[in-house]
């Protein structure tokens, strides 16, 4: 369990809290049970230090106060729009029998144990948290699920999972899925297309290659020398008779 210390403040107005955050300090406030709440500061640092760890706000935290020890529950932290630095938290006393909503964390263990996960499974998870209804000494920092033996298509209820006496999910009359295993996204490849086009993107004639520009020149020339010869043994054929006179 987490402890910081914090001192009574005395603020009174909203410069006196302004001044305390200068200070290196934010001001915080205790309620619940019986009691009257409390006003308190606590250091920033190590406020900011404990919020970075997982679960903040679903761990129980005690708190000491001139040697008298609290044990609170972190409701609300407001922040500051430009810095995003804690600018104020609310803690929940811990009043034994006292009845509390929450979310809790849902964590998931021994994933190399999944022979569906081996397999090429994927863990689709559906609730990341749960909302749950316990009492404030009862309140668990985390749902634990373990996926050892899990094959794919195995679909993970509240059922499965182990809560803690006094402790009840707020959905009721319905055993909801929380995360299943489900089978990989096979990816397939579109199919080519029947016609093929030649290397300059013109398309090819029925059956055959496509002709580049250099095979046409080539051709066009071959075709005009074929021409010139015919040509010139059609007027060796016109001179024969000539000469036979």
């Amino acid at each position: 369990m987490n402890s910081l210390d914090a001192s009574i403040r005395n603020t009174k107005s909203k410069g006196d809290v302004n001044l305390l955050r200068q200070k290196g300090e934010v001001p915080a406030i205790i309620y619940g049970g019986t009691e009257e709440n409390q006003k308190v500061s606590l250091s920033k640092k190590q406020i900011k230090y404990l919020i970075e760890q997982e679960n903040f706000l679903s761990n129980i935290i005690s708190i000491n106060i001139n040697g008298q020890s609290i044990k609170v529950l972190p409701r609300e932290v407001s922040y500051d729009t430009l810095t995003d630095d804690p600018i104020h938290l609310d803690f929940l006393r811990i009043v034994k029998g006292a009845k509390i909503i929450i979310e809790i964390p849902v964590r998931f263990i021994n994933n190399e144990k999944s022979p569906g996960l081996k397999r090429g499974g994927v863990l689709n998870i559906v609730r990341r948290k749960i909302e749950l209804k316990c009492a404030t000494e009862s309140v668990p920092n985390e749902l634990v699920v373990d996926l050892e033996g899990l094959e794919i298509g195995t679909s993970i209820k509240i059922s499965s999972i182990s809560l803690p006496e006094n402790v009840k999910p707020t959905i009721q009359g319905r055993d909801f899925v929380v995360a299943t295993v489900a089978a990989p996204t096979v990816f397939k490849e579109p199919e080519k297309p029947a016609e093929e086009t030649a290397a300059d993107g013109t398309e090819s004639p029925e059956g055959g290659e496509g002709t580049s520009p250099e095979s046409a020149a080539k051709e066009g020339e071959e075709k005009t020398q074929e021409g010139e010869k015919g040509k010139e043994e059609q007027k060796k054929d016109q001179k024969a008779p000539a000469e036979k006179k």
